[in-house]
This record gives C-alpha cells, structure tokens and sequence, in this order.
C-alpha cells in the first residue's frame, strides 16, 4: 500500500518568467506535481516559459501573512457582491479598498488587473496557487462553464468558513494541553528559582539535618540554578527540532499523523475532524458538478491526516475501476458504518452531495462538542496540577520549620 502512497506526488510551488500569447513578458507562481506538469500548465495557458524553478521562501517576513482567514473573508465578501449583481472588476475594487491587511490589498489588486486583461476568474485566481489551492480554483471555473457563478462562490464561501472553523477547534484541542504543560513547568521554574533559595539560605542558619523532600527541592532548585540557561537551550533547541523534523521529513509527519488518532481525547478528536473535511469536501466539489473521481483526488489533499489520505487514495482507485463509494469507504475499515450508510443512501436516492453535507454538519458538531467538553475538563485538571506541584513545594519549605518548632 505504501507503494500507491507514495506514487502520488506531493504538490510544489515553483516560480517562473516567460511571454504570453501576445510578446508581453510575465511572471508569477504556479502549483504542479512536477516541474514538466507545471511547464505543461503554463503551455496551455499559452505562456512561453524561459525560466521555471521550485519557490524559494524568503529569509525574512515581508508584511502582514495572507492567513486561511483572509482568504475565507475575501470569499465570503465576493460571493456576496456577485449575489447583488454588482460586476466583478466593481466588486474586486470595493473588496480591495476595504481590506486591513497591505498583502491580501496588493494580491487582490493583482486578480483585478488580470481580470481586466480579459482572463476569467478561475484563470487569474490560477495564478496564485498559495492562496487559492485546486479545489478553490477548480470550483470557480466549473461556476463559470455552468454560468452559475455566484452560486458557486457562496459555496466556496460556506465550505471556507466551515473549514477554518473546524481548524480553529482542532488547534485549541491540540494547544489547550501544551498550554497546561508550559503554565505548569513555568510556575514550578519560577518557585526554584527565586522562592527555594530565601527558604535554603535560612535553613543552612537551623544546622539540623532537613527532612528528605526538603533536600530533594533544594538540590531540583540547586541544579536549575545552575544550569538554567543550558537546560533553556535544550528545550528551545527540542522544540525546533521538533517542528523543523516535522516540515522536512515526510515520514516523521506521517508517523505523527498515526500516533495522534491513537491518543486519548485528542484522537477522537481529530478522527471526527478528518471525517467532518472529507464529507464536507466531497459534497462541495461534488455538488459543484465535479467528477468522483476528480473529487476524491482533491479531498485526498485536504482531509488534514495521512491515515485518511492514504485511505482516500485508495477509494478513489476502486471508485475508477468501478466500486461504488460505499463499497470502497467500507473497504478502507477507517469510517464508521453511520458514514458509510449515508454515502450508500446518497448514492441510491442520486443525493450524495447533501446526504455527505449532513454527514459533515454532524461531524463538525460532534468536534465542537468534544472540543468543548475537553475545555471543561481541562481548566480543573490545570488548577490540580499547578496546585499539586505549588503544594508539594510549600509542604517541602515548611516541613523543617514544623520539625524545628517540635524540637523546641
């Protein structure tokens, strides 16, 4: 299996300069496979490329980031503008005279002009892959072929919005313990560091032997003391290994993806959430009038963990030899059977897109609801840890004093 994992290439930013159809020099951005996909690309949008090479990400930050949020909001505002009637190059100069952001100003500018150069939406949103993934792009040309625009750009406003907040929940799932664990090691560094040494200074004063919880804080607070900047490094240097181990090495993300659907709480979590993306993603690009097949490849990319990817992966090549979908989900073992029945009812009764739709509403409450309950459980637990851990030093500073006053 890992074989046919393996077979599909991981998408790729490349930049390039060429000339367009009429002599006039370009340049600009395109997602692709390969770089022979993406010259291919460029060939069929009649540009003549002269030089083409993988992005390079610059070394320091340029303005304010374009995030999933502004890209949601620009979809919400344009999907809107298009119901009221209001022309496109119109509606392109009201969204970018409103926006806060100087980036997400200067690429909407950048649409317009192409749009006023005569390509359509779909082709000058093409042009900026980082931002406007496949998905995003494949549904505004297939609005444009059905004449059914606006329509469309509400559904890819509605599909944004749902998955950033789905995002957003499964971010706070995943950074509301980190958060306990730094709050905690912080107030304990805290106590060793500036509390321990008043109370040893005046225990040295006492002569008398010190119980043995009252030596071991001493000598944690000792140790931090004087290592403290060596055992910062380690840390900081732990964490950035950590995520730049993460972004570089595929199978280290991989193997992160497995172990975190096993974990307690979060796991559940985050089986929900890839559930909740791909029924969501499905029913939108299939109510768009986009092939199965065609879909599937797209909701491979965006289900957010390897596991579900890989399985997508795989129902998509049954679906294409001939499987139905329910057939194929239920072949992959990772979907529970309410799922898989949806699917089946969809595609009997020819309503695949909107029984997926209610599989994708349920899901998405279900991670609200677990998120929720998660929270409720943790802001007790972060009260019994930092309380246990201020405690247990308490007790360790006073139980000579204590033994003192009984010897007296």
């Amino acid at each position: 299996m890992a074989t046919k994992s393996n077979a599909i290439a991981e998408y790729t930013v490349f930049s390039w300069s060429g000339k367009d159809k009429t002599g006039k020099k370009v340049k600009g951005v395109i997602k692709a496979k390969s770089q022979t996909v993406a010259r291919s690309e460029l060939r069929r949008q009649n540009i003549t490329v002269n030089r083409i090479g993988k992005k390079r990400k610059p070394l320091l930050s340029q303005g304010t980031k374009i995030t999933a949020q502004d890209i949601s909001l620009f979809s919400r505002q344009l999907a809107t503008m298009m119901e009221s009637g209001v022309p496109m190059v119109q509606s392109f100069e009201i969204i970018e005279g409103g926006q806060k952001n100087p980036n997400m100003t200067k690429l909407i500018g950048k649409v317009k002009v192409d749009i006023q150069s005569g390509l359509s939406l779909s082709e000058a949103l093409w042009k900026h892959p980082v931002h406007f993934d496949e998905l995003y792009c494949n549904l505004v040309a297939a609005g444009e072929k059905a004449g059914v625009l606006d329509e469309l750009l509400d559904t890819i406003a509605t599909y944004k919005e749902r998955t950033e907040e789905i995002k957003s929940k499964i971010k706070k799932a995943m950074y509301y313990p980190a958060a306990v664990m730094v709050v905690a090691f912080g107030v304990s560094a805290l106590l060793l560091l500036k509390v321990v040494p008043q109370f040893e200074d005046m225990f040295k004063s006492f002569g008398a032997d010190l119980p043995g919880l009252t030596q071991m804080v001493v000598r944690a607070s000792n140790a931090l003391q004087e290592n403290f900047f060596f055992y910062l490094m380690v840390i900081i240097g732990f964490i950035a290994g950590f995520i730049a181990l993460k972004k570089r090495s595929t199978k280290f993300a991989h193997a992160l993806d497995r172990i975190s659907l096993k974990l307690p709480i979060v796991g559940n979590i985050l089986n929900n959430a890839a559930i909740a993306r791909f029924a969501r993603t499905l029913s939108t690009t299939f109510a768009a009038g986009v092939p199965l097949v065609e879909g599937l490849e797209t909701v491979a990319g965006a289900v957010g963990n390897v596991v579900y990817s890989d399985a997508v992966k795989r129902i998509k090549e049954d679906v294409s030899t001939g499987h139905q979908l329910q057939m194929a989900m239920q072949q992959v073992g990772i979907f529970p059977h309410m799922v898989v029945s949806m699917a089946s009812i969809g595609e009997e009764s020819g309503n695949l897109d909107s029984m997926l739709a209610k599989v994708a509403d349920y899901y998405e409450q279900e991670v609200s609801n677990d998120v929720d309950a998660m929270s409720s459980l943790i802001e007790p637990l972060v009260m019994v840890v930092i309380g246990g851990l201020v405690g247990v030093m308490i007790v360790a500073m006073y139980l000579p004093i204590f033994k003192l006053a009984a010897v007296m």
